[in-house]
């Protein structure tokens, strides 16, 4: 059978032009039990699920990012929307980031924004941050288009056919995972140097 690679295409660009985020309107003014917290989080974040038995978020979930540090704890069992906005952040970063490095990240938000006392709210913050990625995606549809084409150009000593169509599906994926590992070893760099200056802060 032959492997459509046009429609695979098609589908990432389609699905790359539905992403969206959780707007700071969408979250409730109120602070919330832990079940609602939960339940918040799946209702909003369920599109991007990879199996529909996948978990968003779980009670322990959020105890585990509690206990390291990740997430300031909840008063007297309750959540606020910064809370909120922090287990967004969480959810996205903890496919490519350990546990470690996201509390790196997220600890000068935590000390500086959660608490309203920065030069800007941890809304505004998290709203600009989604805007800037919002405009991204353009850009983002288009380099995959470009590894697309490159990819399916490769192994041209190959007659046309089922074999030439799973190496250039494989090509197309090395592509993409390139990119991925590139990005994530630039990441881990900078996460490194912040958690140098952290160290060298509490020293001092």
């Amino acid at each position: 059978m032959t492997i459509d690679t046009n429609d695979i295409l098609n589908s990432i660009l389609e699905s790359l032009s539905r992403i969206d985020y959780i707007k700071p309107g969408e979250i409730p003014n109120i602070d919330l039990y832990m079940d609602q917290v939960t339940t918040f989080m799946d209702e909003q974040l369920s599109s991007t699920k990879r199996y529909e038995e996948d978990k968003i978020l779980t009670k322990t979930m959020i105890n585990n990012y509690t206990k390291n540090n990740l997430l300031p704890p909840p008063v007297k069992k309750k959540y606020s929307r910064e809370h909120v906005l922090i287990l967004i952040f969480i959810y996205y970063f903890k496919n490519i980031l350990s546990i470690k490095d996201i509390e790196t990240v997220l600890t000068p938000l935590t000390e500086k924004y959660f608490s309203g006392e920065g030069p800007m709210d941890l809304s505004s913050v998290y709203k600009e941050v989604c805007e800037m990625e919002k405009g991204r995606i353009k850009p983002l549809q288009e380099s995959v288009r470009e590894a697309y084409e490159k990819s399916m150009s490769a192994f041209s000593e190959i007659p046309d056919g089922e074999d030439r169509d799973e190496l250039k599906l494989f090509a197309f994926i090395c592509s993409l995972s390139f990119d991925v590992y590139l990005k994530k070893t630039m990441i881990e760099k900078i996460i490194d140097e912040l958690a140098e200056k952290h160290t060298k802060k509490k020293k001092d």
